[in-house]
């Protein structure tokens, strides 16, 4: 898939009030600091179109962009920003389960994980909730240039055997580096299958 449009919509704390349209719609959200902006910004080819930061936990909103007339990228705040304070981060958790919960049109959550750290708490936590909560998603491994691919390897491995205890099928898995923009093109793939299957089944 080519992203040859992208443009913002709109950014709320409301799901109420996100665009209503039908088109689906694939969230992208991950811990404060995983590289979530960069990844937008690599995926659609725009230097600017999500905000970077060198501060984690700039995202506070959630943020619509339209991609090719088809469909919306979603940028969700990131979770876990103990610098927020506690009211900060309950306030955050909130919105995003708001969005969770209630967004008919999101069709798949993808969650970054940083590739040089072996699995957290936190994440472990918010992987089990989206298990409860029947939400679909994917694993994006972000930074893959910070380390050696046997490295990213184990340390992807190690994820997959630290679900599997509690996971009857893993959800399908990428890795990328928004530096060496790598892994573009298998996200771009799988957006792009599912919204054929879509498609077809209207």
């Amino acid at each position: 898939m080519n992203i040859k449009k992208a443009e913002f919509v709109i950014s709320n704390t409301d799901p109420a009030k996100c665009p209503q349209d039908g088109r689906a719609e694939y969230a992208f959200i991950g811990r404060s600091n995983v590289g979530k902006s960069s990844l937008i910004n690599m995926l659609t080819d725009r230097k600017s179109l999500a905000m970077t930061s060198s501060t984690p936990g700039k995202t506070q909103l959630i943020n619509h962009f339209l991609i090719n007339d088809e469909w919306y990228l979603v940028d969700l705040p990131g979770y876990g920003y103990a610098q927020r304070g506690k009211k900060g981060r309950e306030k955050i958790q909130a919105i995003i389960d708001a969005y969770l919960d209630r967004r008919e049109a999101l069709t798949c959550l993808f969650l970054l994980l940083d590739c040089r750290h072996e699995p957290q708490k936190i994440d472990l936590e918010f992987i089990a909730r989206l298990g409860e909560s029947g939400i679909p998603f994917a694993f994006v491994f972000t930074k893959a240039d910070k380390i050696s691919q046997s490295k990213l390897k184990d340390n992807i491995e190690k994820y997959k055997v630290r679900l599997m205890e509690t996971w009857e099928e893993l959800p399908p898995v990428f890795s990328s580096s928004a530096e060496r923009r790598t892994g573009k093109e298998d996200i771009l793939n799988y957006i792009e299958e599912i919204n054929r299957l879509i498609h077809n089944q209207k």
